[in-house]
């Protein structure tokens, strides 16, 4: 239950009318015992003793055994939870609704889980019914006697540091579970991005070592024109480039928090005030442009800002696979395929064929944008799911995309050390396909017309020869207008210093 800040009339004879909910004070661990003793709606029920949890953790920890995913598998989501919870006591001491001495302790209590302390009593498992109402409630407990034994208490002395009173005031699960999830989201979008920063800054790397080896660009899988391996490079650089910007731009939609909303967004039991202070902490705490949303109902059931982030995300992991997949092609053989680029051998690729080595690195990399795309499917389910004024489906947001989040994140580290740093170019392949190729007979257009150039290609195609030899042949052209015309590096149109400025 919320707790009564001196609200009008109405909000008073709500509250007494569902008074009875409320949980009677847990009674002290005593010295020697193992367990102390909390009540609830449901009852009495024993805790064990050296555990920060209280009653409604140890009801969901014996309801919702159904994954080996607890929230404390992403600490990022516990740290969320203690900034949300600080946030909240600072605007209700701001507001006067809190005592200094009250916000004192559960200022202490953050800080520790902020850096890092008490997570393995984070136990709720991500799936679970409740909206999100177990994991805030596993947080409230654990802050709440983390807040009691700091200050020289006991756990479960209720009466000087309430779970509901204290860590929940002006609270409700339906503002702080979504806020919290932003939090987290937000915070670990910088690690992300820093990691694809630097594999963006791989990828640029090898871009100019090999910016002056010229090979066949193709498309639909067919030769195309000349290009650099250098350009290719680059060109997968850019690429991850417009998706981190796209990153930056999703994580606006995050900024926006319901914090003050309460129930459904009338903002129940919440003091003047509160909402905008809160907000103001959070933007203090996270280094986030964090606001109130401007109509709370709407903000308590709309999950805009998970799906577009989710979305987001998503985009990322299309770019890393077809990468991922170019570098397979592009490897592929090594003596009946492309083979223009060696990829670092990592393994042995067969358990029955001998001396073969398998491209692991771009493989697992599809794996997990696979997971990351399907994982953005679940975001939609759930965003589409909810009823009226809640949404009860944000557990499975939430741990969609935290997975998506350090999925890759860990995988742009491995893409990056085990893959990208250590490709080599097979500049004798590259040379013999630019020798026979039929493609750079498009540089002629201009010069023989496409009808023209169209019968040298057939020509070349049918007897196997290469271009040059079918156009030398021909006659077509001199040697003059064959060296201006189709030197390999002129028709890539490279400008080096396009990518200086890159840097």
């Amino acid at each position: 239950m919320l707790r009564l800040t001196g609200q009008r009339g109405a909000v008073v004879a709500f509250a007494l009318a569902v008074v009875f909910v409320s949980p009677v004070a847990a009674q002290p661990a005593v010295a020697g015992k193992t367990t102390r003793t909390e009540h609830d709606l449901l009852g009495a029920k024993e805790i064990p003793a050296d555990a920060y949890y209280g009653v409604q953790t140890a009801r969901a920890l014996e309801n919702f055994q159904l994954s080996e995913t607890k929230i404390n598998h992403y600490p990022g989501f516990v740290e969320a939870w203690a900034i949300v919870k600080l946030a909240a006591a600072r605007a209700n001491t701001d507001v006067g609704a809190m005592k200094p001495e009250t916000l004192a302790a559960i200022d202490k209590a953050a800080q520790a889980v902020r850096g890092g302390k008490y997570h393995d009593q984070f136990l709720v498992d991500w799936y679970q019914g409740g909206a999100g109402t177990s994991t805030n409630m596993n947080a409230n407990e654990v802050l709440a006697n983390v807040a009691l034994e700091l200050s020289g208490h006991e756990k479960g002395e209720y009466a000087i540091v309430e779970p509901h009173d204290d860590l929940n005031m002006s609270q409700s699960t339906n503002d702080s579970y979504p806020t919290a999830l932003k939090v987290a989201f937000m915070l670990r979008n910088d690690d992300l991005i820093e990691e694809l920063e630097r594999l963006v800054a791989s990828f640029r790397a090898k871009g100019d070592a090999f910016l002056t080896l010229v090979k066949m660009g193709r498309t639909e899988m067919q030769d195309a024109v000349p290009m650099t391996v250098g350009q290719e490079f680059h060109a997968f650089a850019a690429s991850l480039e417009s998706e981190i910007q796209a990153l930056r731009d999703a994580e606006r939609y995050l900024y926006s928090v319901n914090m003050g909303a309460t129930a459904i967004g009338t903002g129940i039991n919440v003091p003047k005030g509160y909402a905008e202070r809160c907000a103001a902490h959070l933007a203090e705490l996270t280094g986030k442009p964090i606001v109130p949303a401007t109509d709370m109902i709407a903000a308590t059931w709309d999950q805009q800002g998970f799906v577009a982030y989710s979305s987001a995300l998503k985009s990322v992991a299309i770019k890393i696979s077809k990468i991922a997949s170019d570098l397979i092609l592009l490897t592929s053989g090594p003596r009946a395929g492309l083979a223009e680029i060696n990829l670092p051998a990592l393994q042995p690729g067969s358990s029955i064929m001998p001396g073969k080595v398998n491209p692991v690195v771009p493989e697992v990399m599809n794996v997990i944008a696979f997971r990351v795309m399907g994982n953005d499917y679940g975001v939609t389910l759930a965003a589409h799911s909810g009823q009226l004024q809640l949404n009860a489906y944000e557990p499975l947001a939430g741990l969609s995309i935290m997975e998506s989040q350090d999925l890759l994140q860990r995988g742009s580290v491995l893409f990056r050390t085990k893959c990208i740093d250590g490709i080599t170019v097979n500049e004798k392949v590259l040379e013999h396909y630019m020798t026979t190729t039929i493609g750079i007979v498009t540089a002629l257009n201009p010069v023989l017309g496409y009808e023209k150039a169209t019968e040298l290609a057939a020509e070349a195609q049918k007897s196997g020869k290469g271009i040059l030899e079918v156009i030398r042949e021909k006659k077509a052209l001199t040697e003059e207008q064959i060296a201006d015309l189709l030197d390999p590096m002129k028709l890539t149109n490279l400008d080096p210093a396009q990518y200086q400025k890159k840097k």
